[in-house]
């Protein structure tokens, strides 16, 4: 009797995150859209994929980007969707942690902290549709100036 009650929580539980991944309009795997996209002079990345998965009750996230230089970034988080700080690491160490708010269903917002301070803003939107997702984020430069970027992603089928 203990294992019938077992299996059944366990499949509950398991149709429970698919049910979430299949809900979350930010699951997926996203392409960067270079052409639809806005940023600064010279800092555009070439090539960027997010993927994002259901991990409780929020996101695991990974990103891999290629700059026209060459050079190369992973970031990687699991964060829930409640406002509370989680640690970024980078191939570089740690990044900035982040906190995840969901507005509604498909709309995020996440800020990036350094010490006790908000460095960075952005607003994460998925179409209704939901194939294109775009990020605006607000920093700043090294000299203290406002920072604006509009990265647009293109939602991949399973075929990629």
């Amino acid at each position: 009797m203990k294992t019938r009650y077992c299996a059944i929580a366990v499949l509950l539980l398991l149709a429970t995150g698919m049910a979430s991944a299949l809900t979350d309009p930010f699951v997926g795997r996203w392409v960067f859209n270079p052409g639809l996209s806005k940023y600064p002079s010279g800092t555009c990345p070439r090539r960027m994929v997010i993927e994002m998965e259901s991990a409780g009750n929020g996101i695991h996230y990974r990103s891999e980007t290629k700059y026209a230089n060459g050079v190369t970034a992973h970031s990687e988080y699991t964060a829930d969707y409640n406002g509370k700080q989680s640690l970024v690491v980078g191939n570089r160490g740690m990044l900035f942690p982040v906190s995840l708010k969901r507005s509604n269903s498909h709309l995020v917002l996440a800020s990036y902290t350094q010490g006790l301070q908000v460095v960075a803003t952005s607003r994460r939107v998925v179409s209704k549709d939901g194939r294109r997702m775009t990020i605006t984020t607000m920093s700043k430069n090294g000299g203290g100036a406002d920072v604006l970027t509009v990265g647009v992603y293109e939602k991949q089928r399973d075929g990629r």
